[in-house]
């Protein structure tokens, strides 16, 4: 019997489907199911939440549920409203469903907060009070939620992308090239940040775009890459690999994004993150102790192991 699957999946983050292909690499005796926003073979629709996704076939879905042991939540900050209000309500949406058919939740690896409304905490807190696992991927969650109400402990780890790069393990070059690594709604804040490096010298720049598919994001890098007044390249990354390929490469790492610095703290880089608020997934990778990595994410490992195992 299988586990269901839900994650930020299938709208082209790279790190999203990073972790995805970690938790279906890592964990094959769940036997997962992935839901999806735009599945591919072998997966299934979210469940409705809006007037588009009501014409998917979410009755897949809710079959697949049924069959099912329980829903695991894989990784990434799911439970936050720090870019759209509308996230928290999705995935309680998903949590609610699978309480209503008995099933447990499981919240793995997950970044939990900050919250800009009451609406978006309360959702984060009634799935938290009903998950039978807790693991949370940095300090700042473990702390929001130490005093709210749950049915277990919660386990502090990492993000498990930690492990992939370590497999990895590219040769690095670390010539006098500057990575930067936008959003597709980075500020004025984080163009501050870049001309800043730049006025220190650099031998090239290379801006990474890790959601390729978006026009907006490519636009941004452009538009970036012409206010320098030199030389640029914009490369599209589609994989993990690619990521951890092209920031072997560079020196110094500027990035708003989390996977993005991830891999730069994991690979010994100089890193400049750039916070979208106060509090954010970015905030927790800051004081990170590169050296605790590994050790943080087996103990996040091996207690999901042995809760899937025991389910």
């Amino acid at each position: 019997m299988s586990y269901l699957l839900i994650g930020n999946y299938g709208v082209g983050n790279l790190g999203d489907e990073a972790l995805k292909d970690y938790f279906l690499m890592q964990y094959p005796q769940a036997s997962f199911k992935v839901i999806s926003a735009n599945p591919v073979e072998g997966e299934v629709p979210r469940l409705p939440c809006g007037f588009r996704s009501i014409f998917k076939p979410w009755w897949k879905t809710l079959n697949a549920l049924r069959k099912s042991r329980g829903m695991v939540f894989g990784g990434g900050s799911l439970f936050t409203d720090i870019e759209s209000p509308r996230a928290c309500l999705i995935w309680w949406w998903h949590a609610f469903v699978a309480r209503l058919f008995g099933k447990k939740i499981y919240l793995t690896f997950q970044g939990i907060g900050p919250f800009k409304t009451g609406v978006g905490e309360w959702c984060a807190r009634w799935v938290v009070k009903r998950s039978v696992f807790i693991s949370v991927r940095d300090n700042l969650s473990f702390d929001r939620i130490k005093d709210w109400k749950k049915n277990t402990n919660v386990v502090q780890t990492c993000d498990p992308i930690i492990s992939l790069i370590n497999n990895e393990n590219p040769e690095s070059c670390s010539q006098n090239i500057l990575i930067v690594i936008p959003r597709n709604n980075s500020s004025e804040s984080f163009l501050e940040a870049l001309m800043d490096i730049k006025q220190r010298g650099r031998d090239q720049i290379r801006f990474l775009s890790l959601n390729p598919a978006s026009g907006k994001e490519l636009e941004l890098c452009t538009r970036m890459s012409m206010s320098l007044g030199m030389e640029t390249e914009i490369i599209p990354i589609k994989t993990l690999g690619e990521l951890i390929a092209e920031i072997s490469k560079g020196k110094t790492v500027l990035t708003q994004r989390y996977h993005g610095a991830l891999v730069a703290i994991a690979l010994g880089k100089e890193v400049q993150i750039v916070m979208q608020g106060e509090g954010d997934k970015l905030s927790a990778l800051k004081n990170i102790d590169r050296s605790k990595i590994l050790e943080l994410y087996t103990r996040g490992e091996e207690a999901l192991t042995v809760n899937l195992s025991a389910s």
